[in-house]
Formats: structure tokens, C-alpha cells, sequence
């Protein structure tokens, strides 16, 4: 009986490492009334981005009858929601990218060392849990945290690395880039 007990402890503390290596940011919270024969019950909704700092982010939606409760469903059902974004040296994009949900619409460009995060409140929350460290971004049309939110995610999700594009074309990542810089030398003498 002892070791079944200590199996479950281990588990336990290796789910916890696992969540500690995340990073979680509220981004949103909703309250919404009830109005009933003893007066209003109250709901609320959180919108919490997750991520590892180190390339992945997810984010997640939660709702309860308290604030904790909400946080928590909302924080589970981002981790569950992960995906990989490639950044260029561990600090920016690739390329500039644009995304849009419903009303939303955002523009993501890739920026020189030194830059920071230049971004509104709901983005600025992905970039750093994703662990960029360079970018500017704006957001046009809907300010809803949720359609910004889902902009982002989009944007991030049309994102390529050379080596995605390379092994898509059958090319060798030098010969892709070489034809990058063969480009933009053209691009200088013109």
C-alpha cells in the first residue's frame, strides 16, 4: 500500500514541475449578473495567456460563480491549447505578419535588438509569456480583449521559420537564405 502512495506523491510533483515551468498571465476578467427572485447572482469570466518563455504559448477562456474558480478552468484550458511559435536568435519574428478574428485585426513585425515589446495590454501578455523580447505590434479595429487575443494567436500561427520553408520547397536552409541575400543586394543596388 505504501508504494501506491508514493507513486501518487511523484506524479503529483511532476505535474507540478511541469506547471511551474509555465508563466501565466489574466489578461480578462468578465462579470456578468443574474438577476433572480433573491437578487442578481454573479458570474465571471477569465481570459488567462499561457506560456513557457522559451517558444510555446496557448491561451485559454474560464468560467464560474468565483473569480479563483474561473482563473483556474481558464489557466487548465490554455495549457491544454499550447502551440510552438519559431523565433528568430530566441527574441523576434521571422518575417511581419498580419492576423485578424472577427472584427480584430493586428500587425506583427519582427524588430532590431533593443527594441522591447512594443504592444497593448492583451498582446503585450502573449509576447512575454512567449518569451519575445523585440517586437512591434498594433492592433486595429475591435479593442475586445477576446478578438485581440485570437488576432494574435492567428498571426503567430501563420508564422514560418526558414527551416519550415526550406524543407516545404526541398531546399537546404543555406540556399534559401542565400537567395534571401542575393535579393536584398538587389533590392540595395536599385
Amino acid at each position: 500500500m505504501a508504494r501506491e502512495g508514493e507513486g501518487g506523491r511523484g506524479r503529483d510533483r511532476d505535474r507540478e514541475e511541469r506547471d511551474s515551468e509555465f508563466v501565466d498571465r489574466l489578461v480578462h476578467i468578465n462579470r456578468v449578473a443574474k438577476v433572480v427572485k433573491g437578487g442578481r447572482r454573479f458570474g465571471f469570466a477569465a481570459l488567462v495567456v499561457v506560456g513557457d518563455q522559451k517558444g510555446r504559448v496557448g491561451y485559454g477562456h474560464g468560467k464560474a460563480r468565483e473569480v479563483p474558480e474561473a482563473i483556474r478552468k481558464a489557466t487548465e484550458a490554455a495549457k491544454r491549447a499550447l502551440i510552438r511559435v519559431p523565433l528568430r536568435e530566441g527574441r523576434t519574428l521571422h518575417h511581419d505578419v498580419q492576423g485578424r478574428h472577427g472584427a480584430g485585426r493586428v500587425i506583427l513585425r519582427a524588430a532590431p535588438a533593443g527594441t522591447g515589446i512594443i504592444a497593448g495590454g492583451p498582446m503585450r501578455a502573449v509576447f512575454e509569456t512567449l518569451g519575445m523580447h523585440d517586437v512591434v505590434a498594433k492592433s486595429q479595429g475591435s479593442s475586445n480583449p477576446y478578438n485581440m487575443i485570437r488576432a494574435t494567436f492567428n498571426a503567430l500561427g501563420r508564422e514560418d521559420s526558414p527551416r519550415s520553408v526550406a524543407a516545404r520547397r526541398s531546399l537546404k536552409v543555406s540556399v534559401l537564405q542565400s537567395r534571401r541575400q542575393g535579393v536584398d543586394a538587389d533590392a540595395v543596388d536599385a
